[in-house]
């Protein structure tokens, strides 16, 4: 399960998220040098207050003998709090699925989780696991913590930023994203210097999912907003697997419904799983 977990948190903590209208590239991004552009794609990053988003995640193990895909879809919304819906109806590996996908409903500091593995496991008697984040802590078992916390902490802004850590960002092209003229940009960041770009409190969760990879080669398809459209990230390093995650984006700054489960359907975590072993330490 740590595995399915584990590739099922990698879609969220690699997602990167555009607004706007459909338009054509303006004349005042053409004048723009490409990393000018991505520079200004973070600085308006901050604007977009939702969104939703298509999500692909393939991965390979180190060997390269195993497979997995990760495929769903994502809401975000900023205000009044910080809220999301990731579906991922298809999480697979080697040819094994997890039966009814993993869903997260994340309401600022507390998470619902469905995942009919981990309520077989706990003997959960509700469809949806309510938890508490600040409760929760490192004590539950750490898929989930760090799932969550990976989740909560990948916003557009956080994502946009790691892209300007490129120095060799270049325009490759004019493409249609959805019906939305785009300019297509290609470059390189290294790990290292993307996770400085990031505020002190997010760099932690995105170092540990992002650890097996020293390199990080993108695409990214701009719109006339200066904002993503499409955004395709490829990682990996010898000996550690391989990911390639693509995300497509619409309904960016229209209303999103993002709502917890109804009561009767949620139970929460037994405690003998948020209870640390005698003996543990923090």
């Amino acid at each position: 399960m740590r595995r399915l977990l584990v590739a099922a948190g990698a879609v969220a903590a690699i997602t990167v998220a555009g607004c706007g209208t459909t338009a054509t590239p303006s004349l005042q991004n053409a004048r723009l040098s490409a990393a000018e552009v991505i520079q200004q794609t973070a600085q308006k990053a901050d604007d977009v207050d939702t969104y939703a988003a298509d999500l692909v995640l393939n991965v390979t193990d180190a060997d390269g003998g195993q497979g997995g895909v990760v495929q769903g879809t994502m809401l975000y919304q900023k205000t009044p709090q910080i809220s999301s819906d990731i579906n991922l109806g298809q999480v697979s590996f080697n040819g094994q699925n997890m039966p009814g996908g993993v869903r997260v409903i994340l309401q600022g500091d507390v998470a619902y989780v469905k995942l009919d593995m981990l309520r077989t496991l706990v003997g959960a008697t509700k469809p949806w696991i309510r938890l508490d984040l600040k409760q929760l802590g490192s004590q539950a078992g750490v898929d989930i913590e760090q799932y969550l916390a990976q989740a909560q902490q990948f916003d557009l802004k956080t994502s946009a930023a790691m892209l300007t850590a490129s120095k060799d960002v270049k325009p490759v092209g004019t493409e249609q994203v959805g019906g939305v003229d785009t300019t297509h940009y290609s470059g390189t960041f290294p790990v290292a210097e993307a996770i400085k770009q990031l505020p002190e409190d997010r760099r932690g969760h995105v170092q540990d999912e992002l650890a097996n990879a020293k390199d990080v080669t993108f695409d990214a398809w701009i719109d006339g907003q200066g904002l993503p459209r499409k955004v395709e990230l490829n990682g990996g390093k010898p000996g550690a697997g391989t990911f390639k995650a693509t995300a497509m984006f619409k309904s960016f700054n229209e209303p999103v419904s993002i709502k917890a489960p109804a009561a009767d359907q949620v139970g929460e975590l037994p405690r003998t799983l948020t209870q640390q072993p005698s003996g543990a330490t923090g």
